[in-house]
């Protein structure tokens, strides 16, 4: 909005300027157990909350109006409850809990944040050391970041896989191999929705461990496994699958390495097998959409050769590893806004 004497308004600046507060309200409320100890409707006024989350009647009444004001709490008389958001996704124990990846980037990625100048001036990372390691998920030493990692992707995956399967039938498949598939949380979730679907996870050593608890967690056993591998470095992929998922996998990858990694889905995909690349897609001009923009500035910090990519760039690259009719399935998740799927023709 413009004015014609004083010229463009500052306000989207300043709105600019002041996200992170909203990022770190958002934070404290979660790392204070808000919307957990308001579960259920849970209504209190200021000076119960006060009590509740054990607070000074400034900071409560501060902070209440500010988890408001972001509509994470509804008022309504002189009484505070969850808002339907923070119901569904912020109360802890619940299966989409989104609080785990709030707590990841509060506590990793957020310091990291400070050096991006640093990083773009380098063309470094600034979480790990580039000539040491690819990525800051390479090892589970940091146990306190990873339990949240961990917990956080699962989550987003969960709820990403829900939102695919909305978009791509899986029923029409019989065996399907998660490269690089985290926790499993994409697996569990569809095979938990296509009868007759089956799964494997292909993760590092370290990660198989916490797939399988995962699994075990959601009953999922009779239909997903884990599989230990390393696809930056192993030459060949599991075999005997009709469909292959790399769900926020190329983003962490250069060209090379992303091309070099679909050659390797295709060798091993079944004849007549369905790959679908699951990504925050950049648009065609390379103007946003902003969420996957900035996951592209959070890939040049945490890896040296990783970006996000727009679907053009991804059809071609399945295009020349083999596949054929590339094609784009939309939808809008936090983890993702689209799929690139493509097929390997039948022998």
């Amino acid at each position: 909005m413009t004015n014609a004497e004083s010229g463009p308004s500052q306000l989207p600046l300043l709105q600019l300027t002041n996200g992170f507060m909203s990022f770190k309200t958002f934070a404290a409320g979660v790392e204070l157990n808000v919307f957990t100890k308001l579960e259920g409707g849970r209504a209190v006024t200021v000076e119960e909350f006060a009590e509740l989350i054990g607070l000074e009647l400034r900071p409560a009444d501060i902070l209440l109006t500010a988890l408001t004001s972001i509509e994470l709490l509804e008022k309504e008389g002189d009484r505070y409850r969850n808002a339907p958001v923070s119901e569904a996704y912020l109360v802890e124990g619940r299966p989409y809990f989104f609080g785990g990846y709030l707590q990841f980037y509060n506590h990793a990625m957020y310091p990291g944040w400070q050096h991006v100048v640093q990083s773009l001036r380098t063309n470094r990372p600034m979480f790990v050391d580039s000539d040491k390691q690819d990525s800051v998920f390479a090892s589970d030493e940091d146990r306190f970041l990873m339990d949240f990692f961990w917990n956080a992707m699962h989550a987003l995956a969960g709820y990403t896989a829900r939102a695919l399967r909305e978009v791509y039938d899986f029923s029409q498949h019989r065996r399907l191999l998660d490269v690089g598939g985290g926790s499993g949380g994409f697996p569990i979730e569809l095979c938990r929705s296509a009868e007759g679907l089956e799964a494997s996870v292909y993760e590092l050593p370290h990660v198989c461990d916490i797939v399988r608890e995962k699994v075990a967690a959601a009953g999922m056993q009779h239909a997903v496994t884990a599989v230990p591998g390393d696809f930056t470095a192993d030459p060949q992929l599991p075999g005997g699958h009709d469909v292959m998922l790399l769900s926020q996998v190329l983003h962490c990858g250069d060209e090379a390495a992303n091309r070099e990694l679909l050659k390797k889905c295709w060798d091993a995909l079944e004849p007549g097998g369905t790959v679908l690349v699951c990504e925050l897609l950049v648009n065609a001009d390379r103007t946003g959409p902003s969420t996957a923009a900035l996951m592209g500035m959070n890939m040049l910090l945490s890896h040296p050769g990783g970006q996000n990519y727009s679907e053009a760039d991804y059809a071609s690259w399945l295009t020349d590893a083999g596949f054929a009719d590339p094609y784009v399935v939309r939808f809008e998740a936090a983890g993702a806004n689209g799929a690139v799927v493509a097929r390997k023709p039948a022998a």
